[in-house]
């Protein structure tokens, strides 16, 4: 498998295992079947005539399109509310995270989501403007077939064929899906020992992910080594940022220890 060794402005070395192609097509067609099964039951069970409520065909087809948009945003919403990963990716332990190895912004997700019309995702605008049209059904379901293949293709030949496996959502917001076999290591190192009645301070905390937390401490431990005053500062002020927290502590170094046992009393009160 490739890996990905990440220089921090720290000068800390990250690496991470890059999914490969194998795990992110598994990952798809996991989701692809929720999707699948949803339009199936959609568009098979779903009787509005039996409603009672009257629609001409134009309003018809407009409701069907609303009714598909769980599937348009899938994996727009999912990899917000699952910090990285969808169904799919969570079963075959992949998870998306920014190329510096910080969670993605929404922005990131988004430019992710919106370019896979372009390299992922063609399929389903195109499905939606092929099933507002009045064409015989069986070349319309055969057109939808094969759209759907040449949509997909591109992206599965961008991970192959670039350097950190990126389709071109990801060269463009700067993001890259790895491999969490080691997850549980990578868990190990960033849990602190905290006593049974140790009281939080920065609930906001959980805004950072297992990565984060793992780059925090890692630059936190070099720092304490160099005795680099001026990197602690930056490192409390990203944490700052990127958490949306302010520090209460009299110290830097405080701050951050404080930080690092808030998300072990959170992660393993969960």
């Amino acid at each position: 498998m490739k890996t990905l060794q990440i220089k921090t402005a720290q000068n800390i070395n990250i690496k991470f295992t890059l999914a490969d192609v194998g795990q992110r097509l598994a990952a798809f067609f996991i989701d692809n079947i929720i999707k699948f099964t949803y339009l199936y039951t959609l568009f098979n069970f779903l009787n509005i005539s039996s409603t009672g409520i009257k629609m001409d065909n134009w309003s018809m087809k407009a409701f069907y399109v609303i009714l598909m948009l769980p599937v348009t945003f899938y994996s727009l919403y999912s990899e917000i509310l699952m910090n990285g990963q969808t169904i799919g990716k969570k079963i075959l332990k992949i998870k998306v995270i920014n190329i510096e190895g910080f969670k993605p912004s929404i922005t990131d997700y988004l430019i992710r989501w919106f370019l896979r019309v372009v390299d992922f995702n063609f399929f389903t605008l195109i499905f939606i403007y092929i099933y507002s049209l009045n064409i015989e059904e069986s070349y319309m379901y055969n057109l939808i077939v094969t759209i759907f293949f040449i949509g997909k293709s591109v992206g599965f030949f961008l991970i192959i064929i670039t350097k950190n496996n990126q389709r071109l959502g990801d060269i463009i917001s700067n993001t890259i899906v790895i491999n969490l076999k080691d997850e549980t290591e990578f868990s190990e190192t960033i849990i602190e020992n905290i006593s049974a009645k140790y009281i939080p301070t920065y609930p906001n905390v959980i805004n950072l992910s297992d990565n984060d937390m793992r780059l925090i401490k890692d630059t936190f431990t070099n720092i304490n080594k160099r005795s680099d005053f001026n990197t602690l500062i930056k490192l409390r002020s990203k944490i700052e940022e990127v958490a949306n927290i302010k520090s209460k502590e009299k110290s830097d170094k405080e701050f951050i220890q404080k930080i690092l046992k808030d998300y072990s009393y959170y992660t393993q009160n969960d």
